[in-house]
């Protein structure tokens, strides 16, 4: 089995938002070269006693993604083969439209073939549980200590084109969700990805969750995580397309019809999906967002605000922002 390696040349402040662009893609396992000072946990996490010092920051960063080959050298990308120069194409494209909103630095694309190497099991070594507060998510290669057979457990692993809980856009969500969840809930989850923030609205006593993503390759990895976390097949629906510019979407999503609605996407998509989307919410419903940067908080809270919601509360984790609001009318 080859692979092949498309490294991006960037900034250090963009690595997150081009990492989540380019997992909506259907690209995986990100490996990020950058000279930032490792943080003291991350320095206990290498076992050693005395770390050389490492060269000063520069802000320059490399991102890699890893795409597995098939017998005719061509990318495998959810599946389906797909042309280098199609790959290349979008990852320009995406690069493009961060570079409208956050400087990207050089943004340059080199490709290569690695030798063969067993990428998907190697993320073992570097991902292991971790709690959210009182919630373990834990991947299936470790066992529940006995310490946390008590707690609430999401069992969900990496290596799929998207995320497993540990981004701060995501636990922002979730605890947003756990704030306003009731028994009765409906939930929609706009840009569902791995499903993680419906499972857990479920898990936590959610009536049903619907989820939509652009991405098809997101109807796998929410089976995969319904089934890893014990989700009846009735409680949570979910459904490929744009709800922004697909009216047929729309009307199988429904009117008129959540309790809450979550949308943990860049603020790019927020603005244009935010006026649509007051329309899928009950009067009364609350409407969580999140995956903002900080720079960007102004701009999504005008976005809530012009399509007539009312703003409950903003939240922060390290450079990101999560708004909450309400549909009173």
């Amino acid at each position: 089995m080859k692979w092949m390696k498309f490294r991006i040349k960037t900034v250090t402040d963009a690595e997150d938002i081009i990492i989540s662009a380019l997992y909506d893609i259907g690209l995986e396992g990100a490996q990020i070269e950058d000279k930032i000072p490792l943080t003291a946990l991350e320095k206990e996490q290498m076992f050693v006693d005395i770390l050389p010092d490492g060269p000063e920051d520069d802000g320059i960063a490399y991102l890699s993604f890893f795409v597995e080959e098939d017998e005719d050298g061509r990318p495998v990308v959810c599946g389906a083969p797909v042309e280098r120069d199609a790959i290349v194409a979008q990852i320009e494209q995406e690069l493009e439209e961060i570079r409208l909103f956050t400087p990207i630095g050089e943004g340059s694309i080199s490709v290569t073939e690695t030798e063969d190497v067993d990428w998907i099991n190697n993320w073992k070594q570097f991902f292991h549980q971790f709690h959210i507060d009182d919630l373990l998510v834990i991947p299936s290669w470790e066992k529940v200590g006995e310490e946390d057979r008590d707690k609430k457990i999401l069992h969900i692993d990496p290596g799929t084109a998207f995320g497993t809980g540990m981004h701060e856009t995501t636990q922002l969500c979730i605890r947003q969700i756990r704030k306003y969840l009731t028994p009765d809930t409906e939930l929609l989850d706009v840009g569902t990805g791995s499903g993680i923030l419906a499972i857990l609205a479920l898990m936590y006593g959610a009536h049903h969750a619907v989820g939509t993503d652009l991405d098809p390759c997101a109807a796998d990895a929410v089976a995969q995580n319904m089934e890893a976390n014990g989700i009846p097949e009735d409680a949570f629906e979910m459904m490929t397309g744009n709800i922004i510019t697909d009216k047929d979407i729309r009307d199988k999503v429904g009117y008129e019809r959540y309790d809450i609605v979550v949308a943990n996407i860049l603020a790019d998509v927020l603005v244009p999906l935010t006026p649509v989307i007051v329309h899928q919410m009950k009067k009364g419903g609350v409407y969580i967002t999140s995956g903002i940067i900080n720079t960007k908080e102004e701009t999504v809270r005008e976005a809530i605000e012009n399509a007539g919601l009312e703003i409950l509360e903003v939240t922060y984790q390290g450079e990101w922002v999560s708004v909450t609001a309400r549909k009173n009318q």
